[in-house]
């Protein structure tokens, strides 16, 4: 089939790159013109693993291409996927400026029937606003169907190619037997709904998992209380078929990215206009951000005044897997560590990068070993795996203490104190 993606971030990447591969023709736009040029070459903006194999691939089959014009693209595709970016507004509600562009761009080139595919991530009504814009630019037929993503950072790949359902919105019969036969080759099952309940399922189900991830480190507040031990909590409810092996019932300094900051908070705006007042969610956010203070709070504890004291961080991006740096954990602790006077020496080799156009006045290192050296207390935010074996002899030895506030578990406490290291974990 001939596709379009309109957008060639995160999602629209990914998308473009893994429909190409299933041997479609595809399109990816985007006005960032540095970007296109760059991808043209097969280099990636992004931090994805296999992404950049599979972009150059297809790129040297011919499958997929990118530019900067949009027109000739419409013209010559039959389904145009909109993935550009709905970032929140001030209040929290989802910014659709992006979407409005985009679908105004496409409005005025159509040449036929076509199907105009929301995946990026909208407020319930979004597929009707798109809709309207169409018609006041074209009086031919075409569908708009919603088509939300569910892809995690650090396994997009995999989960585009082996997703666990898709989601098809839209009553057209014509639409609905296009979509599914460009999905056809991924054997999964696909639910088909009317284009609003589609736009909402990406929200309850993202605002779900970061319910789970709230509720599990209330719990491991809790556990910390009355000495229980939360990883064994965690395990048994997992072991609860009702509640799954696959549950987001990590503990940790909270949840953060792209998406699951974002999402919670325009279901809360979106149920606030519809006159209700979604309070499990508020509180959910509540607790996500109160877990960001609960590390430095613990860091404090175990570290005393911490002005001129140095603070290593293992750990950046708010995720393994990835170089995203949005709404990650580790802004927060160590920004409100360097206002009480701390020396932050910090080590994340896949989002320093990134990091950089954020955090200031921080020195970076090339290994976890340099960045603990002479450190007085380490703090694991981002559970990378290279950190999980790491020779804790040796960095006992290079730390000038060894105080350790593991915010990701990765350490058992036994081990740990036989070590000689005053370490604090969560929830344990």
């Amino acid at each position: 089939m001939k596709i379009t993606v309109v957008g060639t971030g995160y999602v629209g990447l990914v998308t473009a790159a893994c429909l190409a591969d299933f041997g479609n023709q595809v399109i990816g736009i985007d006005i960032d013109k540095e970007k296109i040029k760059r991808l043209k070459k097969g280099e990636i903006p992004i931090y994805e693993p296999g992404l950049e194999k599979i972009v150059k691939r297809n790129l040297d089959e011919n499958r997929i291409s990118f530019d900067t014009k949009l027109a000739p693209a419409v013209k010559k595709s039959e389904i145009i996927f909109i993935a550009v970016g709905t970032p929140p507004k001030k209040d929290g509600q989802a910014d659709l400026i992006y979407i409005e562009t985009a679908a105004q761009q496409i409005a005025e080139v159509i040449n036929g029937y076509k199907i105009i595919v929301n995946k990026s991530t909208v407020p319930v009504g979004t597929g009707d606003m798109v809709t309207n814009i169409i018609k006041k630019y074209y009086k031919g037929k075409f569908d708009v169907v919603s088509n939300p993503e569910f892809l995690k950072e650090g396994t997009a790949v995999d989960d585009f190619s082996k997703p666990d359902r898709i989601v098809i919105g839209n009553a057209s019969k014509k639409a609905k037997n296009m979509m599914e036969k460009l999905y056809k080759p991924l054997g999964a099952p696909i639910l088909f709904t009317d284009i609003k309940t589609a736009e909402m399922i990406k929200y309850a189900s993202n605002s779900l998992l970061a319910t789970e991830i709230s509720f599990i480190n209330s719990i491991a507040n809790i556990c910390e209380r009355v000495e229980a031990d939360v990883e064994k909590v965690a395990e048994g409810m997992k072991l609860d078929k009702r509640i799954g092996k696959h549950a987001f019932l990590g503990t940790g300094a909270g949840y953060g990215g792209s998406c699951f900051p974002k999402d919670v908070k325009a279901l809360i705006q979106i149920a606030r206009r519809h006159d209700y007042r979604f309070s499990i969610l508020e509180k959910v956010e509540e607790v996500n951000k109160n877990q960001r203070q609960l590390i430095v709070d613990k860091t404090l504890r175990l570290l005393g005044k911490p002005k001129g004291k140095t603070v290593a961080v293992w750990g950046l991006a708010f995720k393994p897997n990835t170089d995203d740096m949005r709404e990650a954990p580790s802004i927060d602790i160590i920004c409100s560590l360097q206002k009480l006077g701390a020396k932050i020496n910090a080590f994340d080799t896949v989002a320093e990068n990134q990091a950089k156009k954020i955090l200031k006045n921080i020195n970076y290192f090339k290994t976890s070993f340099e960045a603990a050296k002479n450190a007085d207390i380490l703090l694991i935010i981002t559970e990378w795996n290279e950190f999980k074996q790491i020779d804790k002899k040796k960095l006992k030895k290079i730390m000038r203490s060894p105080k350790i506030i593991d915010a990701r578990n990765i350490y058992d406490p036994d081990e740990m104190k036989k070590l000689g290291f005053e370490y604090v974990s969560i929830g344990r």
